[in-house]
């Protein structure tokens, strides 16, 4: 129970008078010139007095007075033990909310602890991360370095095959090359054997005609013989010897000459018959080398 005491200061006069109420009886003290009164009475003379203290005091007004004051004191406890109550609601409530912020408090400073601990952990894994980052931009300096190196190798294979490919080409090229002139030299050979053997066959004639004409001009020879042993006999047989004679020897020196046209064609067709040979084997020599210059091509280019 809360007990609470009020002083009123009564100005009567040139004496001050106070009262005190009791909020658990109910009862006033009054003081008078600092003597104790009890309901308006003062303490030593409250029971022998009272007819006496009529008299000085007005009884009537100061019961008013009285009254009222303790209606008004009454209406000031109550405000007061509402005030009292509320003030002790809130501080009930303070008391509560100062324990939940000591509790946020201590949770927030286990909070900060795990938090700060979790920043070192952070800033481990910071470091950490920060290390292996710096290796990993070193590897992928590395890995790019290597990149290009290998693109630069690539694009100089690329232009080796560029390369390769025209050479490639231009071997074909010349292969078909070689190859018509291969055809046209035998064509060519194939005439000249043709020839060859056409002036063979004229040799071979110019041989048996020149036989034949020897023979002839042995047996002139002799006829000659015994037309001059009998040339005084038959002038008119001589005259026809001698026709003959010039006749003979015109085709004498013909077959001679066309024996000697022969054997010089026969020997031009023999070097150009050599010459083409060699240039035959010439050509299948740079077939070969070709051939070879292709397949090594071809072989370097599976190998890429």
């Amino acid at each position: 129970m809360l007990r609470v005491r009020v002083t009123a200061i009564l100005l009567t006069g040139d004496s001050p008078s106070r009262f005190i109420t009791n909020c658990r009886s109910g009862r006033v003290y009054l003081f008078v010139n600092n003597k104790l009164c009890v309901n308006g009475l003062s303490e030593g003379n409250a029971a022998k007095n009272r007819p006496k203290m009529t008299t000085n005091i007005q009884q009537g007004s100061l019961l008013d007075v009285l009254k009222k004051k303790m209606r008004q004191t009454k209406e000031e406890m109550e405000r007061y033990k509402d005030e009292c109550e509320e003030f002790n609601k809130r501080l009930q409530m303070e008391i509560i909310r100062r324990e939940e912020a000591e509790s946020e408090v201590a949770a927030l400073n286990r909070r900060i602890q795990l938090l700060e601990e979790d920043l070192e952990r952070s800033e481990e894994r910071l470091a950490t991360a920060t290390a292996k980052l710096a290796e990993a931009s070193q590897a992928a300096d590395e890995s790019e370095r290597i990149r290009k190196a290998l693109e630069n190798r690539t694009n100089m294979e690329d232009d080796r095959v560029s390369i390769l490919e025209q050479q490639l080409s231009q071997a074909k090229q010349i292969a078909e090359e070689a190859d018509k002139k291969y055809e046209e030299v035998a064509r060519k050979l194939v005439l000249m054997e043709q020839d060859l053997e056409r002036a063979e066959e004229r040799a071979d004639h110019a041989d048996s005609k020149i036989v034949e004409l020897e023979e002839e001009l042995r047996v002139v020879g002799n006829n000659l013989k015994s037309l001059e042993v009998s040339e005084e006999k038959a002038a008119v047989t001589r005259e026809h010897s001698e026709d003959k004679i010039r006749i003979i020897s015109d085709k004498l020196r013909e077959a001679e000459a066309r024996a000697e046209f022969a054997e010089r064609s026969v020997q031009k067709l023999q070097k150009e018959v050599d010459r083409l040979e060699d240039d035959l084997l010439a050509e299948k020599e740079k077939n070969k080398v070709l051939a070879d210059e292709m397949e090594a091509t071809l072989h370097d280019i599976q190998n890429m």
